[in-house]
């Protein structure tokens, strides 16, 4: 797995995690939709258009698990810090692996500066508030 993918699962995204209560009411909402439509009297010999399955995005509150696991762990600071972020989670956050996580991100001959270290912990964020997690702006930019 990526590390990337790893940090994805640390924070409870992915198959295994539980199903958050919006998720599991859209997947109901569809259903009932499915289950009230009415059938037509005059069908055309026409196919009818092929449903297509809406797979509602997973929310899983990001900044709430991370604070919590702050809270254990005091002196980490993963708002500001890649290295912080990554030991938080119980990862390696040697240069290897975040050069490896550089790479994931697009970020390409990672030296592990201090200006490529906050480009990667912003790469990191904008990822996982793209996938669903409640990144707040403020970090993002």
């Amino acid at each position: 797995m990526s590390i990337f993918g790893n940090i994805m699962k640390k924070l409870g995204f992915g198959d295994d995690a539980p199903k958050t209560e919006p998720e599991t009411e859209a997947v109901a909402a569809t259903e009932e939709v499915i289950a009230e439509a009415p059938e037509t009297e005059n069908a055309s010999s026409e196919p009818a258009e092929p449903e297509v399955a809406v797979e509602a995005v997973e929310v899983v509150d990001v900044v709430a698990k991370l604070e919590t696991l702050s809270e254990q762990n005091p002196g980490l600071n993963w708002k500001t810090s890649i290295v912080d972020l990554m030991k938080l989670l119980g990862l390696d956050s040697g240069y290897a692996h975040r050069k490896e996580l550089a790479s994931e991100m697009g970020i390409e001959d990672y030296e592990g500066t201090a200006e490529q270290n906050i480009a990667l912990h912003k790469a990191v964020l904008e990822k996982i508030a793209q996938n669903g997690g409640n990144i707040p702006e403020e970090l993002l930019h």
